[in-house]
């Protein structure tokens, strides 16, 4: 039994914890691999990185502008020799770099490159020395070039191949105190760290920053913590999303062998067309959903050992009391005839004890039933009551006998309807009876009224007329006084 008890539940359990398990198993992967949701995903991503670029450009553009007021910057472009320009213009540059670096703007990444540039577009000097000074720095970047003769700030991708260096470049003009242009103050962050420092703040994994490059494209940055993975898909799987982001300005993503590329234009530098930020994502949002539903397997198994544990114990609890009276009803069997069983079960202990009454039927043998105190326990049988109701007769009066009736209470007896006289003197029979301390529980109205017809029958027949009876008590006794009715 305790086997059975064990096998079953724990069979249910498995079934129950496996089918939670793979149920679950299959709802993570879904929910994980979802590929419009993880497309969804890698679009807003990249946006949302794109987003924050364009943030950090706007915000060293506005740092900016507060040092091209400084009059150091308009009187390094005034000076009289070249080498005294290059000489104040590298000093400024150091100034600004050192105040970048102290300044929260930058959010601890300050920029790598400071320089000023003049009216025409060449480098006059930068922050460290005066070397590449008349660099035309207009030839190499149009976008700079539009601005510089519109007289506007802007921001732009300044990315040398042959240095093979790039930056986050922004610039704001230098104007004499008539309002005309002098020049141009720029400063670059460094992009790998631009991109590393945007990657952390929004999608949390590799970038990569690209460019047209004639016919095709060029990666000119990535971020530090973008794999190789990330460059091979761009250039090879998600080619086409890239060139499609960057002719139609639109953000997109596609799949892309082990992941999910997303590619956003980024509007708000140099002329908002020739670069696109691209973004790797996984193709699951969980790596292994299999781990997440395992808790459920193991919770499955410490059900089953639970119920090893619970159905043993159970078992117990059961089989011990049922082998106890198997063996004392063999021990009967084989002449132990004064066997007897005293199990203390809450179950079984029933069982047992009505058990030993049958026992003791089939014996003959007289069952004690006192209780603790020596009182009978044994409800009185039918027999008793009618012994008790012979007694009460053997008492009974009537007219003739000594007995005074009044005749009111005659005729009140003769007009009472029958079931009410039967209850009424039930109740009144009842009451005496326990006014004298006697029991009465085992005498039932229905009973005590079938007796009462039947002496109300008999009384009849000794008066020749109708009998109702009174009850009266004397004595200490209950008596049932006949009362022969008015004719």
């Amino acid at each position: 039994m305790r086997n059975k008890i064990i096998a079953v539940n724990a069979i249910i359990v498995l079934i129950v914890g496996l089918l939670s398990y793979v149920l679950m198993h299959q709802a993570i992967s879904t929910a994980a691999t979802n590929p419009t949701v993880l497309l969804g995903d890698a679009k807003h991503s990249v946006q949302g990185a794109a987003a924050r670029l364009q943030l950090d450009a706007l915000r060293a553009e506005r740092w900016l502008s507060q040092k091209s007021n400084d009059p150091a910057a308009l009187d390094a472009f005034q000076k009289s020799s070249d080498n005294a320009r290059k000489e104040a213009a590298t000093s400024f540059c150091d100034h600004v770099l050192t105040d970048a670096r102290a300044s929260s703007a930058f959010e601890g990444i300050a920029p790598a490159m400071a320089m000023l540039i003049d009216e025409s577009g060449k480098m006059v000097g930068r922050n460290g020395s005066s070397l590449n000074a008349g660099r035309d720095l207009s030839a190499d970047y149009p976008a700079f070039k539009d601005a510089l003769t519109k007289g506007r700030a802007g921001s732009d991708l300044w990315a040398n191949k042959d240095r093979q260096d790039s930056f986050l470049a922004s610039y704001v003009p230098v104007r004499t105190a008539d309002g005309k242009i002098a020049g141009m103050i720029a400063i670059g962050v460094t992009m790998a760290d631009e991109l590393l420092r945007v990657s952390e703040q929004t999608t949390g994994g590799g970038l990569a920053l690209v460019v047209p490059d004639k016919n095709d494209i060029s990666i000119v940055a990535k971020s530090t913590n973008a794999t190789a993975s990330l460059p091979d898909a761009v250039s090879g799987p998600a080619k086409d999303l890239v060139s499609r982001v960057l002719a139609g300005g639109k953000a997109d993503a596609a799949p892309a062998a082990d992941m999910y590329v997303g590619a956003a234009i980024l509007d708000g530098l140099g002329d908002g067309k020739h670069a696109a930020l691209a973004a790797a994502a996984p193709l699951a949002v969980i790596d292994n959903a299999g781990a997440m539903a395992q808790p459920l397997f193991y919770v499955a198994i410490l059900g089953v050992i639970l119920v090893i544990v619970g159905g043993w114990m159970l078992g117990n609890y059961i089989t011990r009391p049922i082998n106890m009276l198997e063996e004392g009803l063999l021990a009967i069997l084989n002449g132990q005839q004064e066997k007897r069983f005293e199990l203390d079960h809450p179950e079984l202990g029933g069982l047992a004890f009505r058990i030993d009454q049958l026992l003791n039927q089939l014996m003959g043998i007289e069952e004690d039933t006192t209780d603790e105190q020596g009182r009978p326990s044994k409800a009185p049988t039918a027999a008793d009551f009618r012994d008790a109701m012979s007694v009460d007769r053997s008492t009974q009066g009537a007219i003739g006998e000594g007995q005074q009736v009044d005749p009111a209470a005659a005729q009140a007896l003769a007009t009472e309807p029958a079931p009410g006289y039967y209850a009424r003197i039930f109740r009144e029979y009842i009451s005496a009876k326990k006014a004298l301390g006697e029991q009465t529980d085992h005498i039932t109205e229905q009973a005590f009224a079938t007796r009462i017809q039947g002496m109300e029958r008999d009384a009849a027949q000794k008066y020749g007329r109708p009998v109702r009876y009174q009850v009266h008590a004397r004595n200490k006794e209950v008596v049932l006084l006949a009362v022969p009715l008015p004719q």
